[in-house]
């Protein structure tokens, strides 16, 4: 069984498959392995530099001032044509394909693609907690990896608990991936489900280079829902397919490979940008764009309070992930910071001014197995 959709980071499939660069007749090709990064800061606009010795890459594999603008200009707009990347950063094209060439090549940055079946009402997304005896946490944490069912896999500090985020086609799936799967693997000794009721932000909503909002975001700090999604038919699912080995493939390739006219392509490439239910986007670790200390949350809040705690949360734009989940402790949340003491203050800010919570838990991130539906290299 594969997944459409991973939400928590953004995406179930790299599109990296090649990476068109927008008329310039250079591609490039990479995956993505989930794990750390440069931990550089992740800059603003960029200074003219026409060519790679004017703007080289930082010491030490970092991303420089360039790189972050080219960046900056493909998540506003993943498709944006190389011209107008360079136009935006002052550099010239062939300069802008290299260095976006070189940080899919290391694995750093990614294209990704994928329906959300959350918002399609498809499945069951569920968050497990799978407790480890002593010393088979990463033995255990790299065979979930492994698993085509999985979309995220990490270990924080606390318990011995590896945290999973898996897709199962229903509620008979998930019993038997968690009791007969999971439940049956050496060094598992316990196990703790909850469904995913309701999901609010993803990944994509994480918008480090941006001041406004995603329109999803904007509409659970309002507390309005969200517009019926659009419904997805083969040909949709087609495209998505086509987007998800190569995010950057012009419309003209698009139509050709699904045998329709470039209008047809054109008109359903836009109608599914336009929707909640397509992410497509740039992807890349916190760590790498300057935010390498990443944070879980679970929140007990009543049902009374949980709206205004949902509106509230999302204000803050270092959260990257929020749901509703079934169980006692009913908000799960992820946030990235620049370090331990934004991490803090994050916390103490934020958490006191939440109403009626009946309990928190908080936790670090310390190793991130599977992100975005890729597994990380661990030995």
């Amino acid at each position: 069984m594969t997944t459409e959709g991973a939400t928590r980071h953004g995406g179930g499939a790299g599109a990296g498959a090649g990476i068109a660069a927008g008329g310039s007749g250079v591609s490039t090709g990479a995956g993505i392995a989930a794990g750390g990064g440069s931990g550089v800061a992740a800059g603003g606009g960029v200074a003219g530099a026409r060519s790679e010795g004017a703007g080289g890459a930082a010491p030490g594999g970092g991303l420089d001032a360039l790189d972050h603008g080219i960046l900056k200009v493909l998540h506003r707009d993943p498709r944006a044509p190389f011209a107008e990347v360079a136009a935006a950063v002052g550099a010239h094209e062939r300069t802008v394909a290299r260095r976006l060439e070189r940080m899919t090549a290391d694995g750093r940055v990614a294209f990704v693609a994928a329906l959300i079946p959350e918002y399609q009402y498809e499945g069951v997304t569920a968050e497990i907690a799978v407790r480890c005896a002593p010393g088979r946490v990463h033995e255990v944490a790299l065979t979930l990896a492994a698993l085509d069912e999985t979309r995220s896999v990490e270990i924080a500090t606390g318990a011995l608990d590896v945290f999973v985020e898996l897709q199962a086609a229903g509620h008979d799936a998930l019993l038997t991936l968690v009791d007969t799967v999971i439940g049956r693997l050496d060094g598992v000794v316990d196990i703790h489900s909850a469904v995913v009721l309701r999901l609010l932000l993803t990944a994509s909503d994480w918008a480090p280079y941006d001041d406004e909002p995603t329109d999803v975001r904007r509409r659970a700090i309002e507390g309005t829902a969200l517009p019926e999604p659009p419904v997805v038919d083969e040909l949709d699912r087609r495209l998505v397919e086509l987007l998800r080995r190569d995010a950057r493939m012009s419309t003209t390739r698009l139509a050709r490979e699904l045998s329709v006219g470039e209008t047809t392509a054109r008109r359903r490439l836009a109608r599914l940008t336009a929707s909640h239910v397509l992410h497509l986007r740039l992807h890349a670790d916190p760590a790498v764009l300057g935010y390498p200390v990443e944070a879980r949350f679970r929140l007990g809040v009543p049902h009374r309070e949980l709206d205004p705690a949902i509106r509230l949360l999302a204000r803050e734009p270092a959260l990257r992930h929020l749901v509703v989940t079934s169980g006692g402790t009913s908000l799960l949340g992820y946030s990235s910071h620049r370090d331990t003491r934004d991490f803090q203050e994050f916390t103490a800010r934020v958490f006191a001014r939440l109403e009626g919570v009946t309990s928190t838990e908080t936790a670090l991130l310390m190793r991130t197995y599977k992100r975005a539906g890729f597994a990380a290299v661990h030995g």
